[in-house]
């Protein structure tokens, strides 16, 4: 009888975890549209765009934030959440916007306030018809303390690139090839600004190897706060940002992480 209870509570519990589980799609796909209707749409959906990119052959990455956005990404450490990207894709025939549900999820922490992301979404949906979630999904539970696998670094684990004042921090970047590697620069506080960084075409190239559906995860973002130079760690963004990827993919662009990083470092020597 005890061995029977026990299964029981077993069983409901089990049967409680996937009723409260829910896959997130880290994409937003759509059928093609130009890039300055993809604009149009956005200012209608009251975005601003502060960028495009172009990370791939044909294709466009249009990066936008809001004053939501920007809010919940001046709180301490959360920059990242500050933009919004979509990918042009012309080759294919398609767009993909990065879910601000899911990336809100992994950039927040616990600072995730899901009526704020969620109305961001709201928002989106209502300027882009018959947007379905990508293949490319985690569980909610699942996002915020994600790591590829054991040993692998999270959100929590930056890597540090510089240390100075915000304004030495940001005048180094400016310099630093005559500034033609800053892609945008976002003030969210006077403790804080997000800076897009392109890399080079050489380090470009694993979006190839593991996919260009997931372009908009260029350009590489860079987080200027309180008397710090950080940013994601490749093998953490990566990863999250391209959730299906196997071992044996990973390990195709195994050096990348480093070349990554090695690129960021350069303009604060």
């Amino acid at each position: 009888m005890k061995k029977f209870i026990l299964l029981f509570i077993s069983s409901l519990l089990i049967l409680s975890t996937n009723t409260f589980a829910k896959d997130i799609s880290a994409y937003l796909i759509g059928t093609y549209v130009e890039v300055d209707s993809v604009k149009n749409s956005l200012s209608r959906a009251g975005f601003e765009v502060i960028a495009e990119y172009s990370s791939v052959a044909e294709g466009v990455t249009i990066v936008f934030t809001n004053d939501a956005l920007k809010a919940e990404a001046s709180k301490e450490k959360r920059a990242h959440a500050a933009v919004l990207r979509v990918f042009v894709d012309k080759q294919e025939k398609m767009i993909s916007i990065t879910n601000p549900v899911y990336f809100g999820r992994a950039f927040m922490q616990d600072d995730f306030n899901e009526a704020v992301f969620e109305a961001q979404l709201a928002s989106i949906n209502g300027v882009f018809e018959g947007l379905t979630g990508s293949i490319d999904k985690l569980e909610d539970d699942d996002i915020a303390g994600f790591h590829f696998m054991m040993g692998m670094p999270y959100y929590e684990d930056p890597d540090e690139l510089a240390e100075a004042s915000n304004s030495e921090l940001l005048a180094k970047l400016r310099a630093y090839n005559g500034g033609k590697n800053i892609i945008f620069e976002l003030k969210l506080s006077d403790k804080s600004t997000l800076v897009g960084y392109d890399i080079s075409n050489e380090t470009k190239g694993f979006i190839k190897d593991i996919g260009r559906a997931n372009a908009s995860v260029l350009p590489y973002c860079i987080s200027i706060e309180d008397g710090e130079a950080t940013a994601l760690a490749a093998k953490y963004y990566l990863a999250i940002s391209y959730p299906l990827l196997s071992m044996g993919e990973f390990m195709t662009i195994s050096s990348v992480p480093g070349e990554i990083n090695e690129e960021l470092n350069k303009p604060f020597k």
